[in-house]
């Protein structure tokens, strides 16, 4: 899955963050003459989850003005009986920001305009002032001073596309001033030399803040856009295996839902993939739901073949769980089948190993997830004092379909029905006990209970690998996998996990 567990948008930075993943300008990148046709993945968030994730702006504009390098502020005016008055604001702190109101509003272009509403906030620092009256009277100052301010920001956020990979330019960014009142030591210095300052430095100062908040705006853009560019890289990876998340073409942005096109090649050392013969559509994907992916078939495949050639679709079986396969039923044909394949060895003294002898083949059908493979099954005992012995080998071509769903954290898969054929069959024990009803006993027990117990094995392993990379992290609400011919469906609602931005912006 793409961006799982790492999505996240709001306003300012967190909206600028998932955005610059999903989304670029159509004027930056060059694609082929059929873009659409190259993709494998498709993203589309909602304008619910945008809304949802606005509300996390707070964070954001705080560490930019948090994280703003405020330069000290000079300057002089010549003011009558008074001459030449100097003045400067060094050591620029905020304190006590709160925010009223932050709205996001998606264009039917490549912008994205964010409007956050009554800033408020506290700048402290030190005013030295001087100046030489009339007479050659000198005289010099150094006060501490509080600045309340009200402040709207508008950024209007650009976004383009830089080596295959996303960027923002936030530099378009306003702010309007509904306040601005200094305070110099309480309001102890005389009410004119307040009013001489507040008149000197609230154009300077203005300045200053828009500048150095902006600037560090757009600063938070582009290293959010790489931070959560890292995140979904990182997550669509396990080990040697990844999936290529460059964009696959222009980018849809709607009134109510923005979506994105990637190409999703598997990435595995030598192996190269290779997809041209997209099926995608938007109008196969609504916009009831917060969050939605689509993945293609190919990608299934693709990713099934890194794994067999990655040699991960091997597993051995002993002990209490290769017990539990070959005693489902206490007939007279399991008691025989289990004499002559074991020689009364015991199953802890005995391994069977499965493994795919081909990469499976997966097709996307109504029904749920069909897989084709030709497997290998090898037993082998070890009685003890004696060498090991293979006493049975099978090749089998197995197809089973699986329905799979997502529910209290952990990744379902239910096997509905299977198929299985054998092609080799060989065994230890004599030929002429080789008869039709150990065969039939056998592909009851693989059907029954060795396909069940393969995919018990999978769905923690998958589970794991999701959590690992943070999916247990977000609330995911209702999420539905449905399949149809040639392409899978995710959707799903979603809570924000807030913590995730605030650790990665107390970095």
């Amino acid at each position: 899955m793409l961006w799982a567990g790492r999505m996240r948008l709001g306003s300012s930075g967190i909206f600028i963050g998932i955005l610059l993943v999903l989304v670029h300008a159509a004027a930056a990148c060059e694609f082929g003459p059929v873009p659409d046709r190259a993709t494998g993945i498709v993203c589309r968030m909602t304008k619910p989850a945008a809304l949802l994730l606005n509300q996390e702006t707070a964070q954001v504009i705080q560490a930019a003005f948090r994280n703003a390098n405020f330069p000290n502020i000079t300057g002089e005016r010549s003011v009558r009986l008074l001459g030449k008055v100097a003045y400067g604001l060094s050591n620029i702190q905020v304190n006590d920001l709160s925010i009223e109101q932050s709205e996001v509003e998606l264009k039917e272009n490549d912008a994205i305009d964010i409007a956050i509403k009554n800033v408020t906030a506290v700048f402290k620092g030190t005013l030295t002032y001087g100046y030489a009256g009339a007479w050659f009277l000198q005289l010099f100052h150094s006060v501490d001073f509080e600045i309340e301010s009200s402040i709207d920001l508008q950024i209007n956020i650009k976004l383009m596309c830089q080596e295959d990979q996303v960027a923002a330019d936030a530099s378009d960014c306003y702010l309007s001033f509904h306040k601005l009142t200094l305070h110099l030591q309480g309001d102890k210095e005389p009410g004119w030399l307040k009013q001489l300052f507040t008149d000197f430095i609230s154009f300077t100062l203005k300045f200053v803040l828009k500048r150095e908040v902006c600037n560090e705006i757009n600063y938070l853009a582009q290293v959010l856009a790489n931070y959560v560019h890292d995140l979904a890289a990182n997550f669509v990876r396990d080990e040697d295996i990844g999936l290529d998340i460059s964009l696959a073409s222009d980018p849809l942005i709607k009134a109510n839902y923005l979506e994105s096109h990637h190409k999703g090649l598997v990435m595995y050392k030598n192996y190269s993939d290779v997809f041209s013969d997209s099926v995608f559509s938007p109008s196969l994907l609504s916009e009831s739901r917060m969050l939605y992916f689509w993945l293609s078939e190919h990608i299934l495949n693709s990713l099934a073949s890194a794994a067999f050639l990655d040699e991960r679709l091997v597993m051995n079986i002993s002990g209490k769980k290769l017990q539990a396969l070959f005693e489902i039923e206490d007939t007279e044909v399991q008691q025989k089948a289990v004499q002559l394949i074991f020689q009364g060895t015991s199953y802890n003294d005995s391994v069977a190993k499965v493994w795919s002898l081909t990469h499976p083949e997966i097709s996307l059908q109504p029904e749920g997830t069909v897989v084709k493979s030709l497997v290998a099954v090898e037993i082998n005992i070890f009685p003890p004092g004696e060498e090991p012995l293979m006493v049975l080998y099978m090749e089998k071509e197995i197809t089973v379909t699986i329905q799979a769903a997502y529910a209290e954290k952990k990744l379902i898969l239910q096997p509905l029905d299977s198929r299985i054929e054998f092609k080799v069959f060989k065994w230890a024990a004599d030929p002429s006990e080789n008869d039709q009803s150990i065969r039939n006993f056998l592909q009851k027990m693989i059907s029954d209970v060795g396909i069940p117990e393969v995919i018990s094995r999978i769905e923690p392993a998958l589970t794991s690998l999701m959590n690992s990379k943070g999916l247990h992290l977000f609330e995911i609400r209702n999420p539905e996998i449905i399949t149809r011919k040639g392409y899978l469906i995710v959707q799903l609602d979603f809570s924000f996990p807030n913590h995730l931005l605030l650790d990665f912006l107390q970095k």
